[in-house]
């Protein structure tokens, strides 16, 4: 259980420190980073579908079979996303954007992603429960989607009002609630037991969500055939990097 606990803390202080990748952002032409992020997007897609399907969903069903207990935590995982999702896009507002008045989207964006970090920190307590390659094949997934949302929502924040250096101190706070996640879900588990049992789906329908509902669309808005073509070549490579995992695991 020691291993558990050492794994699932590193792995989620290194999520939390992704945070910072925002500020790469700045050095960057709108352009320039336009097509990074394009790619970035792409290579999460196919490390969150692998993720699923390739490590989580396989492990949890060889450990306790393809349960209706399985399917409803998974469908519970695609609806909170969504849940999560709708909070995020609640309110809007109309007065113009000010140091002194950052716009409330950008509030909310915070609250959506601390909620968002704290799944994401369950599900990587959840994945090292589970076994040791799981979680790491989760953690992979979690950091690779966390680069560019990291970087998007840094550039929310800019655009809401916040000066630099303090977008980047809120997007680090919202971050490090991944590591309250992880700590509950492994006090959890010593409580409750079997908690991946739960966990683990939910993780993989999240996974789902995301990859399906955010990612994807974001992907298609993009139709020129080499765009596509660079886009099909990360979501391959993502899905080649879970892979290599299960070989050498």
């Amino acid at each position: 259980m020691s291993d558990v606990w050492f794994w699932s803390l590193a792995s989620v202080t290194i999520v939390s420190i992704i945070s910072l990748v925002g500020v790469f952002a700045l050095s960057l032409k709108e352009n320039v980073l336009k097509r990074i992020l394009l790619f970035l997007v792409s290579f999460s897609t196919g490390a969150l579908l692998g993720g699923a399907f390739i490590h989580l969903l396989p492990e949890i069903v060889s450990e306790y079979g393809f349960t209706i207990g399985i399917s409803i935590s998974l469908l519970s995982g695609l609806l909170v996303f969504f849940v999560l999702e709708k909070f995020i896009h609640w309110r809007h507002c109309h007065i113009p954007t000010s140091d002194e008045h950052p716009h409330p989207f950008a509030f909310m964006n915070l609250v959506g992603d601390a909620i968002h970090n704290l799944i994401d920190g369950l599900v990587i307590g959840a994945g090292y429960l589970l076994s040791i390659p799981a979680g790491m094949a989760t953690t992979m997934a979690v950091i690779l989607h966390e680069i560019p949302q990291e970087m998007g929502d840094f550039g929310v924040l800019v655009h809401g009002g916040f000066k630099k250096s303090k977008a980047l101190l809120f997007n680090f706070i919202t971050a490090l609630t991944a590591v309250a996640g992880v700590v509950f879900s492994l006090l959890l588990n010593d409580y409750v037991g079997n908690i991946a049992y739960y966990l683990v789906p939910f993780a993989a329908g999240g996974f789902l969500y995301i990859a399906g509902s955010d990612l994807i669309p974001e992907l298609k808005k993009v139709v020129h055939p080499s765009s596509a073509l660079t886009q099909l070549f990360g979501i391959i490579l993502g899905i080649g990097i879970m892979l290599l995992l299960v070989l050498i695991g």
